[in-house]
Order: structure tokens, then sequence, then C-alpha cells
């Protein structure tokens, strides 16, 4: 049982492609889940809130899962901080600001998701 574990989370160069994909699944999720909405409205509607952190917990898990050959050769994206982001949002849970969330949604998102489509592209040649 520990092998088939353990293998399943190693970090594989083969499998950077999809981690890759899962963190531009949950960017489309997450823009989806806040198409239309506000601040306000993330902060007031609970199920939108755990909807959309989970998608950022997913989004550094993933990040968190590349492997480090794969960091090293694109650091342009801030791979420590996505995943630090999400350290943050499992076990900081009770201080979560949405305020935060929501820029990282706006602002952050729009650079973050060419990054990972490019990289998906050369992925996907290899």
């Amino acid at each position: 049982m520990w092998i088939t574990i353990k293998s399943y989370y190693m970090r594989e160069r083969i499998r950077d492609l999809a981690r890759l994909q899962h963190i531009l699944e949950h960017i489309d999720r997450a823009e989806q889940f806040m198409q239309g909405k506000s601040l306000e409205d993330l902060e007031k509607d609970v199920l939108l809130r755990y909807a959309v952190v989970k998608c950022l917990e997913i989004i550094g898990e993933a990040a968190y899962m590349l492997t480090l050959e794969f960091k090293e050769n694109h650091p342009q994206t801030p791979w420590n901080v996505i995943i630090k982001m999400r350290h943050v949002l499992v076990h900081g849970y009770f201080s979560i600001e949405m305020p935060i969330v929501w820029d990282i949604i706006k602002n952050d998102f729009p650079v973050l998701r060419p990054q990972i489509e490019q990289y998906i592209k050369e992925e996907s040649q290899q």
C-alpha cells in the first residue's frame, strides 16, 4: 500500500503536464465562479468563498507538486508565492482575507494564465 501511495505523489517530470493542466483548470473554475460577482459577493456568500478558496488551494498544491527542475526552468512564475498562498489558505484558514483572494483572481490570474498555457504547450510538444 505505501509503495502505491508514495509513487502516486512522487514528483516526476512526466507528471508536470498534468499538474499544469490542473492549475489551468482551477484558474478557469475560480474565474467562472467569480463571473459577474463582486468582492462583496465573495465576502458574503459562504459557498462562493469556499469554492474559490478550494481552487486556490488546488492551484498551490499542483504548483508544489511540479518538479524542482520544471520550476527552476520557469523562474518568471512566482512558484514560491503560489505555494505559500496554498499553505496560508490551508493552515491559516481562520485568517483568510477575501480582498487578497479577490486581488489574486482579478490581478494575478490574468498574468498567470498565459504563462501556464505556454508551459502546457511546451510540455505537450516533448
